[in-house]
C-alpha cells in the first residue's frame, strides 16, 4: 500500500518521483479485521514507547444506553459501511452496525487500534 507518506502527484497533476525510501514511521501494517467470536488479542509496538492492543476477535461490546454504559453480547454484524463483504464475514470496524443483546448498535471505537468495542444504540 502507498497510503503512508508523501503524495505521488503534484497539485498540477504532474508526477513526483520519490527522493528516498520509506522511513519506519511511514510503514503501514495489515488490518486487524476483528471478528465476532471467542476473545483474542494481540499487542503490537507503537511509536514513542507505546503499545497498541489489537482485538482479533471479541464477543462483547460496551454499549451506551441512556447515559449508562452496559456490557452487551455481540450476536452478529448487520451492516458495515466501510466494506459490504465485512458484514458477510462478521468483521467489526468503526461504523459497523452490530446486533447485540441490547439491540442494534453502531461501533464508535476502532477495535483494531484500541482492543475494545464501544458502541451507541441506533434508532430503528
Amino acid at each position: 500500500m502507498k497510503d503512508q507518506g508523501r503524495s505521488t502527484r503534484k497539485r498540477t497533476g504532474g508526477r513526483l518521483r520519490p527522493f528516498r525510501n520509506k522511513k519506519r514511521y511511514q510503514l503501514g501494517r495489515q488490518p486487524a479485521e476483528t471478528t465476532v467470536g471467542e476473545p483474542r488479542f494481540q499487542t503490537v509496538d507503537a511509536r514513542g514507547n507505546e503499545t497498541k492492543t489489537r482485538a482479533l476477535a471479541t464477543n462483547v461490546a460496551h454499549v451506551a444506553v441512556d447515559g449508562e454504559t452496559v456490557e452487551a453480547d455481540i450476536e452478529n454484524v448487520v451492516d458495515n459501511p466501510s466494506n459490504t463483504n465485512y458484514a458477510r464475514r462478521n468483521i467489526i470496524t468503526k461504523g459497523a452496525i452490530l446486533e447485540t443483546s441490547e439491540g442494534r448498535a453502531r461501533v464508535t471505537s476502532r477495535p483494531g487500534q484500541s482492543g475494545q468495542v464501544n458502541a451507541v444504540l441506533v434508532d430503528e
